[in-house]
């Protein structure tokens, strides 16, 4: 598929694959607004008579030596799937083909994200099923957003290539991506043997990734009766959106007491270039080694290319490790750095990426409960230090800072993983399966009436019963506690008998919120502790990030910039006062420990005008035009002076990272809330 600019190099594509392979599409409306999914949908609807499967392939791409062989022994192992050929070094799709080379799979099953698409096989149903759905949201969503919401609603089971098998050339965008800086696989090889396509890894529950200069983490957590069918489409469960730093702290693990000299001694990388790279690896190795991550058993048996290769047996190619491992630190990095500053510092990068990958691995073995039985993990694994840690993740939120960032060569020794060992769940706490309930608890930690795992270890902190749950927003605020240490219950409605110590009342937290613009929704939070008995009112400013939807005042600017439209304003003075959901369950945690002095709170970041938000918007989602702005409108009602933040607290999400992560959620989780197959 390409466009008339580049039609030179869509043919010479063509002429260097095998006779027949590839045909060249082109965009039907060149001069229109630029539209990857317009050109893509004429693609998939070029499908030949009598072709099981159809390939569609961007013009920007190289090609692996051994591409069409991989390919056609996928399809032939996997004729019902959806297989993505390529994924980004900073995506969480990359993070998955990283644990793959990890383990020696040869597949992985897609995550929660965009559904790579620059080089992508479809069967031939689900070829002409796509075509038809794209046709009726043309011009609102990316190809790639598209085509994981209709992968995951009708249950495809949809895999990612390890390594990839094309590699973005990168000679500048005609769709407008340029602004995301260099975009490489996260793994080429491009003389990658084939067969063992049958090796596959699926069911990943936490995903460490460097992006924006952040080490992040996406964990899984499941719906009520939801399973991990391997390689399909996740359903109608949810992913927590934290960083590795929270994740590990959660788990018990305070990262900094492990990190070596090689990440502040760093000569080429900025120093929260070097920490980032690092911690994203350290991650990544701790839940490899700690869950024992391995091939699917049921998929990873001999085939005809290999010889017999059981899932146990699978081991990492050492070609395929390095690369997946050199690309960590650069893909974290490119949202602000030339491919030739990238280039210098791609090989100490890598060793800062190995060093943090073998410290994980190291760790993990240290803090390995000792096990009667195979599959028995001890409840009593989340200890005293394990608890201190998860309040100390309370209380010290990472500020999101991005790094001024400076690229590797790796070692690829160290990787194996042990097959032989079951482990805790990826999510933070072990499931105690000698708990005869253990049939209803979902493996992030929360039985389905919403109590948390491992509820007596958790006695020093405030016990809170929260009401008016059944929303994202509300499953996410939930979580947090219970990530700080809090053991949280959750009810319907406020409970008629004797309450928990304290109770959250969620249920006034509604979203979009009411006009007039200058309204803030009250939360009211009832404490009743055995020194205190008071209600008090939390003013909550704007809330944005993760959880909340698409027409809150923040969310439906975020919104628009994702699906490239214009920015609307109704008053570019408008003042707002953002508050990230992180920063909410932050001033949360610290309320209950600690009731403040006033009867109400006020919870919020320092106002900034809407055309501020909206440049913010622009700068940390796509940069979007502003639409001209409409007749003026009446000023708004001043309202009362805003109250004061509990003492000692105060929000630390920086804004253009908050968007980043509020953009990323209404993406991969509020579109399939918002959109319809």
């Amino acid at each position: 598929m390409t466009h008339p600019k580049r039609r030179a190099a869509a043919e010479r594509l063509a002429r260097d694959a095998p006779p027949g392979a590839l045909q060249v599409v082109m965009d039907p409306d060149p001069a229109g607004k630029p539209s990857v999914l317009r050109t893509a949908l004429c693609a998939w609807e070029a499908i030949e008579d009598g072709a099981t499967h159809q390939l569609v392939v961007q013009d920007d791409m190289i090609l692996s030596d051994t591409f069409f062989a991989r390919a056609r022994m996928a399809i032939a192992e996997m004729p019902n799937a959806a297989l993505a050929l390529f994924a980004l070094w900073d995506s969480r799709n990359g993070a998955a083909v990283r644990f793959g080379a990890l383990t020696g799979a040869r597949w992985v099953g897609a995550v929660n994200e965009y559904f790579p698409c620059v080089a992508i096989i479809l069967p031939r149903e689900v070829a002409s099923g796509f075509a038809a759905f794209g046709r009726r949201h043309l011009d609102s969503w990316p190809d790639d957003i598209l085509m994981n919401h209709y992968l995951r609603a009708h249950g495809i089971p949809s895999y990612v290539s390890v390594p990839s098998l094309a590699e973005h050339e990168d000679h500048g965008s005609i769709s407008g991506n340029a602004f995301r800086g260099p975009r490489r696989s996260v793994c080429f090889v491009p003389q990658d043997v084939p067969g063992r396509e049958g090796a596959r890894l699926t069911g990943l529950r936490v995903l460490p990734f460097f992006k924006q200069g952040v080490a992040q983490c996406a964990v899984r957590v499941d719906g009520p009766g939801e399973g991990s069918a391997p390689g399909a489409a996740q359903g109608t469960g949810r992913w927590l959106h934290i960083d590795c730093e929270q994740y590990l702290e959660g788990a018990g693990v305070r990262p900094e007491r492990h990190q070596p000299a090689i990440v502040r001694m760093a000569e080429v990388t900025a120093p929260e270039a070097a920490k980032g790279a690092w911690l994203t690896a350290f991650t990544m190795g701790f839940v490899h080694r700690r869950d024992g991550l391995r091939c699917d058993p049921a998929t990873a048996g001999p085939d005809d290319h290999s010889g017999p290769a059981p899932a146990t047996d699978a081991l990492p190619d050492p070609a395929v490790l390095a690369e997946a491992l050199a690309t960590v630190g650069p893909g974290g990095i490119s949202y602000a750095q030339s491919e030739d500053r990238i280039a210098e510092q791609r090989d100490e990068l890598a060793r800062i990426t190995l060093a943090g990958l073998e410290a994980g691995h190291e760790t993990a073995e240290r803090t390995r409960p000792a096990r009667r039985f195979r599959d028995a993990p001890s409840a009593s694994h989340r200890s005293d230090s394990h608890r201190s840690a998860a309040r100390r993740s309370a209380s010290r939120r990472s500020d999101s800072r991005r790094p001024d960032p400076r690229r590797s060569d790796p070692d690829p020794r160290r990787s194996d993983p042990d097959p032989r060992r079951s482990d805790p769940d990826p999510c933070h706490g072990d499931l105690d399966r000698s708990d005869l309930d253990r049939s209803d608890r979902d493996r992030s930690g929360c039985d389905r009436s919403g109590r948390v795992r491992g509820d007596a270890d958790r006695s020093d902190l405030p016990h809170v019963e929260v009401v008016g749950t059944a929303t994202p927003l509300g499953e996410h605020l939930v979580r947090g506690l219970a990530d700080a240490g809090h053991r949280v219950t959750t009810s319907p409605h406020r409970p008629t008998g004797h309450p928990a110590p304290a109770l959250l009342d969620l249920t006034a937290l509604t979203l979009p919120q009411p006009e007039p613009p200058d309204t803030h929704h009250t939360l009211t939070l009832t404490l009743q502790l055995p020194t205190h008995d008071a209600e008090f009112a939390l003013r909550l400013g704007d809330l944005y990030g993760p959880g909340c939807p698409h027409n809150s005042r923040i969310g439906r600017l975020v919104w628009d910039a994702l699906r490239s439209f214009p920015l609307t304003l109704d008053d570019p003075a408008e003042p707002l006062r953002p508050l990230h959901t992180r920063d909410l369950v932050t001033a949360l945690s610290e309320l209950l420990r600690t009731p403040p002095p006033e009867p109400v709170v006020g919870l919020a970041d320092a106002p900034v005008t809407a055309v501020e938000l909206a440049e913010a918007v622009r700068t940390a989602v796509r940069p979007v035009p502003l639409a001209p702005p409409g007749p003026a409108t009446h000023p708004a009602p001043q309202g009362a002076a805003w109250p004061p933040p509990p003492p000692g607290w105060k929000p630390v999400t920086e804004l253009h990272y908050g968007l980043h992560t509020h953009a990323q959620w209404l993406a991969y989780e509020g579109i399939h809330l918002a959109l319809e197959v």
